[in-house]
This record gives structure tokens, sequence and C-alpha cells, in this order.
């Protein structure tokens, strides 16, 4: 195996900058900051991409194709890479929406996956589709002994950290305490027996420790961005 999955959050978004629950796809497009985040992230990656895969929502196809103008690598759509799905609180900014989806949300950390969104989706649904993907880019390309070079992933940042820390073992209090800026990503490494290592969170290396004393629903009430 010759290759890393780089999961990277998307660049930054109108409904970002709104602070808007926008996970039903197509959604919103992205700003020109975001636009120039997307660019520069080709120029900070470590290793040698091979792939350029993204979600079918059109902020991280556009995040895909500024990646692309640097790498000259065609971007591919996922089905199944999209953001945490919230239901009835799509589009909803206020606080009582926000303080929902983290309530919600830090129950999957905490195990509790069979939870769901207000009219949306559990966790177990949300891994299901999303490392079903996964699943298909390492046994085609990433276990391949030929194949040289990272597959980026542009995604979600909601959706990137619970799988980043359900598939590499990754304490679910860091997770919740470790949010992900726009653009920033969590890089898995797979190793024997199907198994990931998570070698990357953001701006972080291993190890990764467990946070006491998080509390995400009030990080998330004074965040400028509670989908990261």
């Amino acid at each position: 195996m010759s290759g890393r999955l780089v999961l990277v959050r998307h660049g930054q978004s109108h409904s970002n900058v709104e602070r808007r629950l926008d996970t039903r796809p197509p959604g919103a497009e992205l700003t020109d900051l975001g636009r120039e985040q997307a660019r520069k992230v080709a120029d900070v990656l470590t290793h040698p991409p091979a792939m350029l895969a993204h979600s079918v929502a059109t902020r991280a196809a556009q995040t895909a194709a500024e990646i692309a103008s640097r790498t000259g690598l065609p971007p591919q759509s996922f089905e199944g890479l999209h953001e945490v799905q919230v239901g009835a609180l799509e589009m909803r900014n206020d606080d009582e929406a926000i303080a929902e989806f983290e309530s919600v949300y830090q129950r999957w950390h905490c195990g509790e996956l069979n939870v769901a969104m207000p009219g949306g989706e559990t966790g177990e649904e949300v891994l299901d589709r999303y490392v079903a993907v996964l699943t298909q880019l390492r046994m085609r390309h990433l276990d391949d002994d030929d194949w040289n070079g990272d597959i980026v992933v542009v995604s979600h940042g909601a959706a990137i950290r619970l799988v980043g820390a359900v598939l590499a073992g990754v304490d679910g209090t860091f997770a919740l305490d470790h949010h992900l800026a726009n653009t920033e990503a969590v890089v898995l490494a797979p190793i024997t027996d199907g198994r990931w290592s998570c070698v990357q969170w953001g701006a972080l290396t291993p190890p990764f420790y467990p946070e006491p004393d998080v509390d995400p629903v009030q990080d998330a009430l004074s965040s400028a961005d509670p989908m990261g």
C-alpha cells in the first residue's frame, strides 16, 4: 500500500459565512475567499496526490475544481461523501438549531450512533454511506501494490470528523474538541486487516489525547463556523 486518504474540508461557502446548517446537496457556492483557500490546498499537500475525489455538493465540487487547476488531476464525484443530513434543522442558523445539532453530534461521538438528527440521519447511516466509498477507494487503489500517491477527498467537516474518529479509533472527545477549519484535513493511512491509522488531524499529529472537559454545544454557539 503506497498512499493515504486526505479528507479535505471544502473551502468557505456562503452558508458558512451565515452560520447556516447547510447540508442538503447541492447547497451553497464558495465565497471568493473559499476559492482562494481551495487553490492553496495543492501547495500544502505533503505527498503527491494521484486521485482527486469530491462529494456531490457544489462547494465540494468547486473546491476540487480549484485543486484540479493546480494539480492537473481530473476531479471525480462520488455519492455518499456529502455532509451529515440534519433534516428539520436544514438551513437554520439560530442558536436553538445549532445547539440541537451539536447535542446529537456529541452523542454520536460518545457511542450513540443510532440517534437521529431531527428528521435527518443517524450516525450509523452517515457511516454506512461514507465508509462504503472509502472502502471502495481503498480496495481499488490503495491496496494495489502498483498504486502510488495519495487520494484527496474533498468533503465536509462534521462527516469527516465522525468518519475519521470511528475508522481510526480517535477518541470522540478529541474529535469534538478539534474542529476543522475550511480546507483543513484529516489524513488516514491504511494499515493491516482493513484498518486505518490517523496520521494528521488539521494541524495536529498523533498522539491524539482525550479531552476531559469538552462542551461542543457552547463551543458551536460561540463559533463563527459551527459545521467545521
